[in-house]
């Protein structure tokens, strides 16, 4: 029988994305909201700080001390915080994570690679994107499969969120060019594109995040 492996992500480490993205977020908020009145309501920077000042107050509140409840804080912080179909789907992103990783107070590399699959899964049931859309899941699903190869490759779970920062910085990036299929951007047509899109910038901004919290 294998040996159960050892977890290498700590409930600490996870709690310091969080305060990672929370500071990425608010040093880039005039970017978020500038690419956003390119193509979207012009609200996505401050909606996106507004929730995760929420999440941050109700975990100052609630103390918790379990890998579920940490991100069902966050996904709560989403859904009252930002608002819109942007904070939809990263409080459904966030409770994909709760649910994975269950009532625990720590995890392995499988374990985080198996929690940000069910989080991206929570998306698509949700919205049904797909790779091209020009919304958020540019960035997320190559950076989720990025993080996923590299941890059956047998890398650090740090490693692999170097790749997947990576993966979601040229993803983000690949939505200049593209034509809104979905939300406002759509509706803009052909004008939608020459504009990263600030769902996918905030996707980058959180994986930058993991990558600095599991160094």
């Amino acid at each position: 029988m294998a040996a159960t492996p050892s977890p290498d992500v700590t409930f600490d480490q996870l709690v310091n994305w969080m305060i990672a993205f929370d500071s990425l977020l608010i040093e880039q908020r005039a970017l978020l909201t500038e690419l956003d009145v390119a193509i979207g309501d012009g609200d996505h920077g401050s909606n996106m700080v507004r929730a995760m000042a929420t999440a941050s107050a109700r975990y100052d509140s609630e103390e918790p001390d379990h890998l579920d409840t940490l991100f069902r804080i966050i996904a709560s912080g989403m859904l009252s915080g930002a608002g819109g179909a942007g904070g939809t789907l990263f409080a459904r992103f966030f409770q994909g994570l709760a649910e994975s990783l269950g009532h625990v107070t720590a995890t392995d590399a499988r374990g985080l690679a198996s929690a940000l699959v069910a989080g991206e899964t929570g998306i698509v049931e949700l919205a049904h994107p797909e790779v091209g859309d020009k919304t958020l899941y540019d960035a997320l699903a190559p950076a989720v499969a990025e993080f996923v190869e590299a941890i059956g490759n047998g890398l650090s779970s740090g490693a692999a969120a170097r790749r997947a920062a990576d993966a979601a910085a040229r993803g983000t990036e690949s939505t200049r060019s593209l034509v809104g299929q979905k939300g406002r951007p759509s509706h803009l047509g052909e004008r939608s594109a020459g504009h990263i899109d600030p769902g996918a910038m905030s996707v980058a901004l959180l994986f930058q995040a993991l990558e600095s919290a599991l160094r």
